[in-house]
């Protein structure tokens, strides 16, 4: 391996993604629109259907949860049941939206939590003490404050966002314009020269390594400098997270751009990855109601993987030790995505 020749390919890719000043800008500017109009339309906090969090599971369990429910609440429409076995764990799920009000079974007069910054919690509140006044005639609920750090929702969306941007920066900035080179007929040029394939692609991962660093660490200060983003764990940890994250999507870019010289297929082939990653992995909305066999496809996803680390960190104060589970996952699909991409690779098919 001729590191020389590397860093001259390393050099071009870069100088070509700087002298594009439409992508370049777009790159920037479309993280700072969403974060805007996310702030802006939703004040900070979530929308969408409610979510009702249950605990413990009562014992009748797969039974449905409606049957668990106080008479009243049995005919509540709209709203989302989640059932929990662990307090705490639920607990956090509300910390972090996932659910809109914890209403505990069993117990009387019944006790719920809510999360004081979630305007669907103060609404679900109204909800069930309405529900529940109007089927007992008088307030059958004793309100619990919620311990720890309450986090917004513009928190935990913006990993999200970040998470998404690198996503489509990385397989587009790979495996389209690889695809494009190769149907232009520069790799077939290359090919002449004495660059190898493996050399070629170490540039071509490194270099998109380096423009996603730079731009997360540009967006970050940005969007903190207007937001004021609430971080509890490192931002070294976040850093390796992320960093983590972006060999694992470069190196799946490079199983797209192993072979093929139609643009159009390929565009396909990651419309076809990337809208249900963006979906499942948590990057708008929560799937915590969501079947678990959707949780399962869900894990398939290194975005998902991504999300879940940086998140504990960043809202929740977990180290690196805490979040290992995920790096290491990230670490397998960067290897398994590399070896398939160099097996895979063609100068001209």
């Amino acid at each position: 391996m001729n590191f020389k020749k590397i860093w001259s390919m390393f050099k071009a890719r870069n100088h070509e993604f700087f002298r594009d000043r439409a992508a370049f800008g777009w790159n920037f500017l479309f993280p700072f629109l969403l974060i805007g109009g996310f702030a802006i339309m939703f004040g900070g906090e979530s929308r969408g259907d409610y979510k009702l969090g249950l605990f413990p599971l009562p014992a009748a369990a797969p039974a449905p949860l409606t049957e668990a429910l106080p008479a009243g609440l049995k005919s509540l429409q709209h709203v989302e049941l989640v059932g929990f076995s662990d307090g705490q764990q639920a607990l956090a799920k509300l910390r972090h939206h996932k659910i809109d009000l914890l209403l505990e079974l069993g117990v009387e007069p019944p006790r719920y939590w809510v999360n004081d910054s979630s305007p669907k919690g103060y609404y679900m509140e109204k909800i069930v003490l309405g529900t529940l006044a109007v089927a007992a005639g008088h307030r059958l609920a004793v309100r619990e404050a919620v311990k720890g750090v309450q986090i917004r929702y513009i928190d935990w969306l913006f990993p999200g966002i970040l998470a998404m941007n690198m996503m489509f920066s990385a397989l587009y900035g790979v495996g389209y314009v690889v695809v494009r080179y190769r149907k232009m007929g520069v790799l077939k040029r290359l090919k002449a020269t004495p660059l190898t394939a493996f050399e070629y692609l170490t540039a071509q991962m490194l270099s998109r390594i380096f423009l996603l660093t730079f731009s997360l660490v540009i967006l970050w200060v940005g969007c903190d400098l207007i937001f004021s983003f609430h971080v509890q764990g490192s931002y070294v940890d976040i850093f390796v997270v992320f960093f983590m994250g972006g060999l694992s999507l470069t190196s799946l870019g490079l199983i797209l751009a192993a072979r093929g010289v139609s643009e159009e297929f390929t565009n396909g082939m990651l419309n076809f990855i990337t809208w249900p990653m963006m979906f499942l992995s948590e990057v708008w909305f929560s799937i915590e109601g969501a079947p678990h066999w959707v949780k399962l496809i869900a894990k398939i996803f290194p975005l998902t993987h991504v999300l879940e680390a940086v998140r504990r960190i960043m809202n929740d104060g977990a180290g690196l030790g805490e979040v290992s589970v995920e790096i290491t996952v990230l670490g397998v699909m960067t290897l398994l995505f590399l070896t398939i991409g160099a097996a895979l690779f063609s100068w001209t098919k």
